[in-house]
């Protein structure tokens, strides 16, 4: 099976301007939506889950990007949400930089290459600093699946 990003983003899973400035409620806000939009069945249990892995380590991975990520049973299936933030969020990340570009994902705890296959090619992808630019720019989810979709190998 070939992962493509642009195909399990969804537009209803993209928030072009977070309201939270702060990393906990960026990541309640961002399930909050999930929920919402029926993507995620269990919200409390996926926040958990999120926060019980940024304890472990900041998903921060600097260049202004951050990627919460967890393995759960409060999805069916592989599903990923993107948020843009103006001001940044402080995410810990390894360069001290804040996060503007915040790409979620969840995993079924049983989908685990998935998830890793989802990881590396967001992070691969992301590497592009002219993605990370029109990402930045971008008016619209429409406009922002187009540049995934052009973007990604």
């Amino acid at each position: 099976m070939v992962l493509k990003i642009s195909e399990v983003l969804k537009p209803e899973a993209i928030i072009m301007k977070i309201k939270s400035r702060e990393k906990i409620a960026v990541l309640k806000e961002l399930v909050a939506h999930m929920v919402a939009n029926e993507f995620v069945e269990d919200g409390e249990e996926f926040q958990k889950a999120l926060a019980k892995r940024e304890n472990l380590e900041s998903t921060g991975i600097g260049d202004g990007i951050a990627i919460p990520h967890a393995r759960t049973d409060a999805v069916k299936n592989l599903v990923l949400a993107f948020a843009r933030s103006e001001e940044g969020v402080e995410f810990s990340a390894i360069d001290g930089k804040p996060s503007y570009l915040i790409f979620l994902i969840a995993s079924p705890v049983d989908k685990k290459s998935e998830y890793i296959m989802a990881l590396a090619k967001l992070s691969r992808l992301l590497r592009k600093q002219v993605v990370r630019r029109l990402l930045k720019d971008a008016d619209s989810p429409d406009e922002i699946l187009n540049i995934i979709k052009k973007n990604e190998e």
